[in-house]
């Protein structure tokens, strides 16, 4: 009877070692179910303002036959755009330094690397988007003192007019790429991690706020701008955690 129970009681020790590994998976599954599911909300959100309109509404609040007002001012076209690329800058070499040399030490190497190829993949492809578009900024409509007309961006291979080259928000992207930062610490250092999103999330739209007000971007092009390196995030999230994610190397 004792040879019995010792026999059971090795199996379950054995069921419970061979499924340990299996639950760092079953609990990441929950949070990336999350950051579908806001992907998803999102886009709907997205379609919605898009189908009713609303970014010339919004950029008529800003502008007049006489421009923009504050399309050369110092904390929009300084502090807000000049600055952020400099900010985003510092940010993309920090994101190079922990790779080499980790400033957080319980991440692992696919975490750091990754974030850094997130953060590159984030920035090269929405520039690369914006290069293609036909849609012209809101100071090139002629209402704010410019040639162009206003045609949606969905109205594909449709002229306005003006020069294009204005969607999605490249600006914008120098916050929102950092999206990284969030799926890079949420294992290791989830209250970092949350404070990161915050943060990007805080910084996206203060920029695209600066870009609508200088006449540069309508409100949907910095919000599809973070939908998109959100979406290119959530892709990305299975490569981040590693067969042995929770076993860190300073690699």
């Amino acid at each position: 009877m004792k040879s019995l129970f010792s026999r059971h009681l090795a199996a379950g020790a054995d069921m419970a070692t061979v499924s340990a590994p299996a639950l760092p998976a079953l609990a990441a599954a929950p949070r990336l179910g999350r950051a579908i599911a806001i992907a998803l909300a999102g886009l709907v959100a997205l379609l919605i303002w898009d189908l009713a309109g609303w970014d010339l509404v919004v950029v008529r609040l800003f502008g007049n036959a006489n421009g923009f007002a504050l399309r050369d001012h110092w904390l929009t076209a300084g502090l807000l755009h000049q600055g952020g690329r400099w900010f985003a800058t510092g940010l993309a070499v920090m994101l190079l330094v922990n790779a080499v040399r980790p400033l957080w030490p319980g991440l692992t190497r696919r975490e750091r690397w990754g974030a850094v190829a997130l953060t590159a993949v984030s920035l090269l492809l929405i520039p690369l988007i914006k290069h293609g578009s036909v849609t012209s900024c809101p100071w090139d409509l002629a209402e704010f003192g410019g040639t162009a007309r206003y045609v949606s961006h969905w109205s594909f291979g449709v002229l306005d007019g003006g020069p294009g080259h204005c969607f999605p928000s490249g600006h914008a992207s120098s916050a929102f790429a950092f999206f990284s930062l969030f799926f890079m610490l949420r294992r290791a250092y989830p209250r970092q991690a949350q404070l990161a999103l915050g943060g990007v999330l805080v910084t996206g739209l203060l920029y695209g706020t600066a870009q609508l007000a200088r006449g540069a971007h309508y409100p949907s092009h910095t919000l599809w701008t973070g939908w998109i390196c959100w979406a290119l995030a959530v892709a990305a999230a299975p490569y981040f955690r590693s067969r042995d994610a929770d076993a860190v190397t300073s690699q």
